[in-house]
């Protein structure tokens, strides 16, 4: 009989699959193989173009920004294997990614040039790596919710969740940086249509099962 990567022989895994007994390591579902595997797939494309975007940026508080999310986004990355690995917690907790700017956007447009694919590498500016990094961690954390929902293991499942938030908040330093910049800006709607959405909604009122009208007595 062949070894396992659990240490366990092939029949023995076998019987285990149909006990519920299966090893830490082993508890993965397909599903969750799978995603899990295009999360970290697509974190180390995010760091390897993060690496070599850096030596083009020109603004030292875009850089700091790159520099900080990518020392955050590799330990992240690091756990997530850890755990994908064994099936237990990983070394350390999922840490909560900081913004060091203010959450103030600049609201309404302004006339800018129409964008277009740039041609050579000598085109390459910050507002095209700072909208690279915006569209990373939108992509990451539309991935790691998927793969949180798919994950059977519930250590993985825990760590893929906790992560999305900071993928949240590192897509909105960099949209805050943007704007700041005119690279995204941000159009309002008309303050009355903007008042109607508003209003469009109202609470609930009370709790389920309370209020109920009763039924008439010649429907019962």
């Amino acid at each position: 009989m062949t070894q396992n990567y659990s240490g366990q022989t092939g029949q023995q895994t076998h019987q285990n699959m149909h006990t519920g007994t299966v090893s830490q390591q082993m508890n993965h579902g397909g599903h969750e193989l799978f995603d899990v595997h295009e999360v970290l797939s697509g974190a180390i494309g995010t760091m390897n173009q993060m690496t070599l975007f850096r030596s083009h940026v020109k603004d030292p508080e875009l850089r700091d920004i790159l520099d900080r999310q990518y020392r955050f986004f590799a330990d992240e990355y690091n756990i997530t294997v850890e755990c994908f690995k064994t099936g237990q917690d990983p070394s350390h907790p999922t840490q909560s990614y900081k913004m060091t700017t203010g959450n103030d956007f600049i609201y309404g447009m302004q006339a800018t040039q129409p964008k277009k694919p740039i041609q050579n590498a000598s085109e390459i500016s910050d507002e095209i790596i700072a909208g690279f990094l915006l569209s990373s961690h939108k992509m990451n954390a539309s991935g790691k919710t998927m793969a949180a929902l798919e994950a059977t293991n519930p250590v993985v499942r825990r760590v893929l969740a906790d992560s999305v938030p900071n993928c949240i908040e590192m897509a909105y330093e960099i949209s805050i940086y943007m704007n700041k910049h005119k690279y995204y800006q941000v159009p309002q709607l008309a303050q009355q249509d903007m008042q109607q959405l508003l209003n469009a909604f109202a609470p609930v009122q009370g709790q389920m099962g309370q209020g109920q009208a009763q039924m008439p007595n010649n429907m019962q």
